[in-house]
């Protein structure tokens, strides 16, 4: 992999090549990050200073666009050294606070016109998507918040950034092919099922008629989960309204419970939202996933993919 740095006055720099680098996917968030390391020159002090964008290549295909968060250089004994660590786009929408805003009948086209476009984001694809009520972006919230709740309440789906760094604002599609994955591809595996914080009950009132309604998550009751959430919303919201706020929050509280990590040699082998089949035999682990995050890295190891694999819903 090689790096390539552009400063905010626009001018590009190929890094020298590369001692060590790890590129990390997650599509959404936590969004994608990076840390490169390479032989420093006295006379990139000044572009590191302006350094702004950063490009991931292999082979000439861009494997991640970010932003740069922060420089460091050191001298040790591997000689001078820069470090170059920073965030994929997402971070453009996290760092940027929305103001108070209320929609009515409002389109996904007009929330990525007021808080995506004015951050010099472009789009990959977006969803068809307009609201049945008044959508209200809160005081506080970041600019990805206000996109992500649109998508999530409206469509049902989370918006996300391809490695390119445009935004993919529709849900995800399955093209049918599986990356297999079996006991002799493996460096390690692991399989976690964190009960903290899944949702058992969710009881969601409108204050304004003084109504309320309860959704269960009824596998994770009959399990032993006990662990509910009272949400308020805005009034005249109907049940069905009522009903989906509830069984989105407890589908989001659900997503982190189960997860695999599965270890492999090389690198950039698969990407979030990629399907996964595993046949894991001596631990125990087969059927289809999706892959979450993928973590990629070069080191004295070589280079290692760490996929994080979640179940399909």
């Amino acid at each position: 992999m090689t790096g390539r740095m552009i400063t905010c006055d626009h001018r590009v720099f190929d890094l020298p090549a590369l001692l060590s680098w790890t590129v990390e996917y997650s599509g959404g968030i936590p969004c994608d990050s990076y840390q490169v390391r390479c032989p420093y020159d006295p006379e990139m002090a000044e572009p590191l200073h302006l350094a702004a964008g950063f490009l991931a290549m292999e082979n000439g295909e861009v494997m991640l666009r970010g932003m740069v968060d922060e420089y460091e250089i050191n001298q040790d004994g591997d000689g001078l050294t820069m470090t170059l660590t920073g965030r994929g786009y997402a971070a453009r929408l996290l760092d940027n606070e929305s103001r108070p805003m209320s929609y009515q009948s409002a389109t996904l086209d007009e929330i990525i016109r007021n808080h995506v476009t004015p951050y010099g984001i472009s789009c990959a694809k977006t969803a068809a998507l307009r609201a049945d009520s008044v959508y209200t972006v809160s005081s506080g919230v970041s600019q990805w918040t206000a996109l992500e709740n649109f998508c999530r309440t409206y469509g049902g789906f989370s918006p996300r950034f391809s490695k390119e760094g445009l935004l993919v604002a529709a849900p995800e599609q399955d093209d049918g092919k599986r990356l297999l994955i079996e006991d002799k591809d493996i460096l390690a595996a692991s399989k976690r099922e964190n009960h903290y914080g899944v949702l058992s009950e969710v009881l969601v009132i409108d204050k304004t008629r003084n109504v309320y309604y309860s959704v269960k998550n009824r596998d994770f009751m009959d399990r032993g989960g006990q662990c509910r959430r009272v949400v308020y919303t805005p009034g005249q919201s109907t049940y069905a309204a009522m009903r989906y706020t509830g069984e989105y929050q407890i589908a989001r509280s659900a997503e982190d419970e189960v997860s695999i990590d599965v270890r492999l040699a090389g690198a950039f082998l698969a990407f979030p939202g990629d399907r996964v089949r595993l046949q894991l035999s001596r631990c125990g682990l087969s059927g289809d996933y999706r892959v979450a995050e993928a973590a990629n890295s070069l080191s004295r190891e070589g280079e290692i993919t760490t996929l994080t694999l979640k179940e399909l819903k």
